[in-house]
């Protein structure tokens, strides 16, 4: 290790010291967040089973820059690239159209052993897997309508698909120790208002209720449902509202997904944690960047992830949170996105764990305010930086913008030349 790094190292550790920080115990817990690493940033939501299937649902991503992974072999390959520049153990979540197989099964069809190669991959990286039912980008959603289809056979196709999801998701946590969140979210919605907005709603919940029925071991699998607001293609109603997921999370156990750019663009989810979490069975966020519309931009380190980490260190939330991520962005290098997105979650949480959180809701609950207000904004400019850097090189990844070469020598040497050949036939 640079002999400056320790030294900057030493001193923020004195400087938070006197404010009774611990800064080695604030580092041996963010060592414990996994942070879930959504795989549908490496190749722009494709997926591996239909390919040539336009991307629907409310969703869209744009740009074209080169080197997007074209196999599962390729993914993987991006994947640990990423993690090579990232501190910390942490998960990759998979959607079901990234299955690796030889075989053409339908959604409906899916097994466990559809997936072995990323259980087996998963084991040897020691990572940890998440999953989603892919209810979008198929013949069968083309109306815009799954769980919530007034045809009772193509609901009980999607409903019999995220059955199959759940199953292997147990058979993720069984394998890898780690507990598997699959997380339920479907675009059902109108373009335009509808008439009837209550009879979607009671067929959803009666999809849910048969899709969850069956009772699986939460030692290895949890449920989750995510809620939003609007999409392209459903931007006057969407069927699993906020309200919706909220009451069916609450009413049966499930943990609710809150997705930071599935809300209006002036509201965020920082302040609906701590509500929630008396009453949920437990969370999942999907860290992104809302920037109009329903966008997922790369997850910078803005008031709102700040805001985020701060509301779940200072409300004791981590244990009954699961993070991840969900940004997909074709315009920019696809493992920088990863690493970038990634990295400033940890920083996020890093400065929470820095912050002289008793010492504020002491000063609170003492009715001073101008300490309070004070010491939030001196603790701004305290040496996180130094700390970060610290974390980073005794993990063995780069210390600051050092990461961004190895990105550049990876682009050169393996991204840019998929560009020059077809894909090769999975093996």
């Amino acid at each position: 290790m640079e002999p400056t790094i320790l030294q900057g190292y030493e001193l923020a550790k004195q400087l938070y010291a006197k404010h009774g920080i611990d800064v080695d115990q604030a580092l041996r817990q963010l060592e414990k967040i996994k942070i879930s690493v959504h795989c549908w940033q490496g190749d722009d939501v494709k997926g591996f089973l239909f390919r040539d299937q336009e991307l629907t649902g409310g969703i869209s991503v744009t740009g074209n820059y080169p080197g997007a992974a074209r196999t599962p072999q390729e993914l993987r390959m991006d994947l640990e690239e990423a993690f090579r520049l990232i501190p910390g153990k942490h998960k990759v979540n998979l959607h079901a159209i990234y299955a690796d197989t030889q075989e053409k099964p339908d959604l409906d069809e899916l097994e466990p052993r559809h997936f072995e190669p990323w259980v087996a991959w998963a084991r040897e990286q020691g990572l940890g897997l998440d999953f989603n039912p892919t209810c979008f980008s198929h013949e069968k959603s083309k109306d815009g309508f799954t769980l919530s289809h007034p045809d009772p056979d193509i609901r009980k196709f999607w409903i019999e698909h995220c059955k199959a999801s759940r199953r292997i998701s147990a058979y993720f946590g069984e394998q890898l120790g780690q507990t598997c969140v699959t997380n339920v979210w479907v675009p059902d919605g109108y373009k335009d208002v509808p008439v009837d907005r209550m009879s979607p709603r009671i067929r959803l919940k009666e999809s849910l209720d048969e899709v969850f029925a069956e009772p699986l071991n939460p030692a290895h699998h949890l449920d989750a449902v995510e809620s939003k607001l609007f999409g392209i293609g459903s931007e006057a109603y969407v069927v699993g509202s906020h309200e919706f997921y909220m009451g069916y999370g609450l009413q049966n156990n499930k943990l609710i997904c809150l997705d930071a750019g599935h809300f209006h663009p002036t509201e965020t989810i920082s302040n609906k944690l701590s509500s929630l979490a008396l009453f949920a069975e437990g969370l999942l966020l999907h860290v992104s960047r809302p920037m109009r519309w329903d966008s997922d931009h790369v997850v910078v380190m803005d008031d709102e992830l700040l805001d985020i980490g701060r509301e779940l260190v200072r409300g004791g939330l981590l244990e009954k949170t699961h993070i991840g991520l969900d940004f997909f962005d074709a315009s920019i290098n696809r493992v920088a996105a990863w690493v970038i997105g990634t990295r400033n979650t940890l920083k996020a949480l890093l400065r929470a764990f820095l912050e002289p959180v008793d010492e504020l809701k002491k000063a609170e609950l003492d009715g001073d305010y101008t300490a309070r207000l004070a010491l939030t904004e001196e603790f701004k400019a305290y040496p996180f930086g130094a700390v970060w850097d610290y974390y980073c090189a005794s993990q063995g990844v780069p210390v600051r913008e050092t990461w961004l070469e190895q990105v550049r020598t990876y682009e050169r040497e393996v991204l840019s030349k998929r560009e020059q050949a077809a894909a090769p036939a999975q093996l």
